[in-house]
């Protein structure tokens, strides 16, 4: 948690000196209170003892000095908590912004690490743990030391054997608390694990709701869910059930407290060592140390589970970056070429090669496809060049330079990226299609246009204005790839990655849209992956991956000659006639 602090800004800072400040006259101000206690007391004994002097007057003066400093008192708590809320808001909203942030830098392999789900809990219900233990602290660790050790001090000052008696009190509470503590902490710990497991199971269904009502497979998934959220309800019941001990404990020890000190109070009262207006100042008193410590220990017992949840958000503030940006940025030597080098690529923690050893050249214009089985590592391969992983072994060279050697931005901004399963955001088609940031009003016309998507975008409702919801849920798979490829041309890249990007599309759309990219697109080097061989046909080079390595390199007419991998797939989708063969 300690970690966390180093977020506060100066003006934060500033508010913490304050808060104690203010902490510090509240105490004044109910130690103040308990003194009038006494005095109201005495005043009401005199007058109603007919001592000379004593009058009504003096028991309304005390009355209205208690008032005045309850007043006071309540004033600076609110002004104490408006000012904890402050401080502790503050740093969580920087907290879920570096977090955002650092996860935004993230390469997938990071992403995968920590799971989706795990990430959206830590980003969301970690930091709300946070958030209400840092409002505790700024509030109790504050407050309960000074008002326990101000109380404890006076207490000490009124009678050695009711302190005694106090002692013991707080003795048998913090025993028990910290019993109540051992027992929790384990559960606490346990509760965020399951909340990122809940919730990975709620967007599971939730995403692949289709394939749940297809397959009738909904009792499935509510058991999954019902065994999921069982386990979180057993662990929350559990805690509730220890916790609920909590007052009735506190009840018992006070009112313990509370008859111990009138019974020894009265026998000092027979005795002649003290009296009754101090007996009843005693009580206060010891109630506010009592109170003082069940805060301090409230604190610590609600500590263990934001403890757990500020390393969940320092785990992620803290994870080196597998991907960064070198120290300093390489000129390009050339525009518009990809070359691979003698490249490997292993996933981390697997125990073999997606691929090995590929090497190919694309230069500027041309069209470098790759084909190949599922599981081939083809899509794999071209996510090497945006550097959404490294190569483990070997180069990745972009316009004659590492991609290590450039920044990250630097090369992202030569490049059109368009994933086979079509992401769209939440906005208008028009912010879609610009989302890269280059694109004026007669930019994304154009590049509509060249991805054959101005016909059904100028048949909505509002055009280029129409909204686009969440995850692109009104629009069909095949419009959304459309879009997907407008948004790629509309960034002017000089290299455009397809990762199956054509295959919603029917065979002639495909190849219109493939027609306008070679007409409009010149000079723009072009790598493909795709599954049809009707897509890739006139490539310039054909790359043919098989179990991790290329078997086959070559136009679509040498690779029917010369390499059978090539050749086997060609026939399953076409006949040897169209083939030519």
């Amino acid at each position: 948690m300690l970690k966390l602090y180093k977020n506060l800004k100066a003006r934060d800072w500033a508010l913490v000196v304050l808060i104690v400040g203010i902490t510090v006259a509240q105490v004044y101000f109910t130690m103040l209170l308990t003194d009038k206690i006494a005095d109201i007391v005495a005043a009401i004994q005199y007058v109603s003892m007919g001592v000379p002097g004593a009058t009504t007057a003096d028991i309304w003066r005390e009355g209205g000095l208690m008032l005045a400093f309850a007043v006071c008192s309540a004033l600076c708590q609110a002004a104490s908590g408006i000012a904890a809320a402050y401080v502790a808001s503050r740093l969580s909203a920087t907290l879920r912004s570096k977090v955002y942030q650092k996860v935004e830098s993230f390469s997938i392999a990071e992403i995968n690490r920590f799971s989706t789900a795990s990430l959206i809990t830590r980003t969301t219900n970690d930091i709300q743990q946070i958030h209400m233990a840092n409002i505790l602290i700024l509030r109790m660790l504050v407050y309960a030391p000074i008002m326990a050790i101000w109380a404890i001090c006076k207490i000490n000052a009124s009678s050695s054997t009711l302190t005694a008696t106090t002692a013991i009190a707080v003795v048998i509470l913090v025993v028990c608390i910290i019993a109540i503590m051992l027992t929790v902490m384990p559960k606490f710990r346990m509760m965020q694990k399951l909340t990122d497991r809940l919730g990975g199971v709620t967007r599971e269904n939730l995403t692949g709701i289709k394939v749940v009502r297809a397959y009738n497979a909904e009792d499935y998934q509510e058991k999954k869910f019902e065994k999921a959220n069982d386990a979180f309800t057993k662990t929350q019941l559990f805690t509730g059930r220890v916790m609920a001990l909590m007052s009735p404990l506190m009840m018992l020890v006070m009112n313990g407290l509370t008859l111990a000190i009138y019974w020894i109070g009265a026998t000092l009262m027979n005795a002649g060592e003290i009296q009754y207006e101090t007996i009843v100042s005693f009580m206060t008193l010891a109630s506010q140390v009592i109170m003082a410590f069940l805060m301090l220990l409230m604190m610590f017992l609600l500590l263990p589970r934001a403890e757990v949840a500020a390393k969940r958000v320092n785990e992620v503030l803290e994870t080196p970056l597998s991907i960064r940006d070198p120290e300093k940025e390489l000129p390009v030597t050339e525009e518009g070429t990809v070359e691979f080098r003698d490249v490997s690529f292993r996933y981390p923690d697997a125990e073999a090669d997606v691929f090995e050893h590929v090497s190919f050249r694309a230069e500027k214009g041309q069209t470098i496809a790759f084909i190949g089985s599922t599981g081939s590592g083809k899509s794999t391969l071209i996510n090497l060049v945006p550097r959404f992983y490294d190569a483990t072994e070997g180069e990745v060279l972009v316009d004659g330079v590492n991609v290590k050697d450039l920044s990250q931005a630097t090369l992202r901004d030569k490049i059109g990226y368009i994933p086979q399963k079509g992401v769209l955001f939440t906005g208008t088609v028009a912010e879609n299609i610009a989302f890269g940031g280059k694109a004026d009003r007669d930019d994304v016309v154009r590049a509509a246009k060249i991805a054959e998507a101005d016909g059904f975008i100028s048949e909505m409702p509002e055009g280029y204005d129409s909204p686009v919801s969440q995850g692109g849920k009104n629009v069909s798979g095949g419009q959304k790839q459309r879009i997907s490829i407008a948004r790629a041309v509309a960034q002017k890249p000089e290299i455009m990655i397809f990762d199956d990007s054509f295959s919603a599309l029917d065979f002639k759309t495909d190849k219109k849209v493939r027609e306008n990219l070679k007409e409009n697109l010149k000079g723009v080097t072009s790598l493909i992956v795709a599954q049809r061989i009707g897509t890739i046909m006139d490539a310039d080079k054909i790359i043919v991956l098989d179990r991790g390595k290329a078997v086959g390199e070559g136009t679509h007419e040498e690779l029917l000659r010369t390499c059978p991998v090539y050749r086997e797939i060609a026939l399953s989708q076409l006949t040897g006639e169209e083939l030519g063969l």
